[in-house]
């Protein structure tokens, strides 16, 4: 079996990298942000619960209960709004789905790295346990 440096593993992570930075569903959420930023109503309603929720945490230090209600009702609203843009929707999705896969190749490297040590052990994978339980007696 090949030894590697940490620095080599950490470039293979690098090129890793730059391949999903250029997939399908990369581009596809680069895409869609893109259209978030380029309209105004949602930028101006992004800087309206920007603002609403600054004001918020000045009406909660001031104990102002009544404003900071009204404030987190607007908040809500404007939040509300902006969810049922169809681009918005996209993106949200386009999130899951970007996220789901980092984490199954997250997932699929601890995963293959446990099965390497197990084997590389002369260990069970199946039984997920290492070749160090191997000779010892069970009294």
């Amino acid at each position: 079996m090949a030894k590697y440096t940490r620095a080599e593993v950490i470039e293979e992570a690098h090129n890793l990298a730059n391949k999903m930075a250029n997939i399908e569903e990369i581009d596809r959420f680069k895409q869609l942000e893109a259209k978030l930023n380029e309209s105004n109503k949602i930028q101006s309603s992004i800087k309206k619960i920007k603002a609403l929720q600054k004001q918020a945490v000045n009406f909660q230090a001031y104990g102002k209960h009544e404003a900071l209600k009204r404030v987190e009702a607007e908040i809500d609203r404007l939040q509300e709004e902006i969810d049922e843009i169809p681009v918005v929707q996209e993106f949200k999705e386009s999130q899951v789905v970007i996220n789901d896969l980092l984490q199954l190749v997250t997932n699929t490297i601890a995963r293959e790295i446990t099965n390497e040590v197990i084997r590389s052990t002369d260990g069970d994978v199946l039984a997920g346990e290492t070749g160090s339980k191997k000779g010892q007696s069970h009294c």
